[in-house]
């Protein structure tokens, strides 16, 4: 199929005044802005969602007004125990399967009791290279991992950084009362 010349219909740029062309009105409006956010700041209008942290943190304001929901935020992991206080995993290995950072390592062990198969001998994860994407607690069967609210843990390190059984076990003692519904 052929178009006809006739068919086609030159588009050019618009042409600019003189004033268009200086992009005054622009700079205006943009001084403008600025002004009314200088003005506001200083009054009962906070227009910044920014927090001075580590005076203010998340958990200190409502949703509204943070844009924090404590059921939706994914911080630091966490293992968690059974009612008899063991490790609640059973190595099943979903979660180093799921993981799309692969920062989860597990090594599987028979396990010493008799209500399960498998318990893992050496669970880490580290928590530099994950991406906080939740898929591993959501491909737990037993819901032995977890994603909790805490968000300001820190390490010197590199190998600080990748949490152990047993630090990941602690984790668990430190948020088990903060527990999110």
């Amino acid at each position: 199929m052929t178009v006809k010349q006739e068919d086609i219909l030159a588009v050019g740029p618009a042409k600019l005044g003189p004033r268009e062309s200086a992009y005054l009105p622009e700079i205006f409006r943009g001084f403008g802005t600025t002004l009314r956010h200088l003005v506001t700041s200083f009054g009962q209008g906070r227009t910044s969602r920014a927090l001075q942290y580590p005076e203010e943190r998340r958990e200190h304001f409502s949703a509204e007004v943070s844009g924090f929901e404590p059921r939706n935020f994914r911080g630091v992991h966490r293992l968690n125990r059974d009612e008899m206080g063991r490790v609640k995993c059973v190595a099943c290995m979903m979660c180093p399967t799921l993981c799309p950072a692969n920062c989860i390592h597990i090594v599987a062990d028979e396990s010493p009791w008799d209500d399960r198969e498998k318990y893992p001998k050496k669970f880490e994860i580290d928590e530099l290279r994950c991406i906080y994407c939740g898929m591993c607690e959501e491909a737990c069967p037993v819901d032995a991992i977890e994603l909790t609210t805490e968000y300001d843990v820190v390490g010197y390190t590199r190998q600080e950084m990748i949490f152990d059984k047993e630090k990941l076990l602690k984790v668990y003692d430190v948020t088990i009362a903060k527990k999110p519904m």
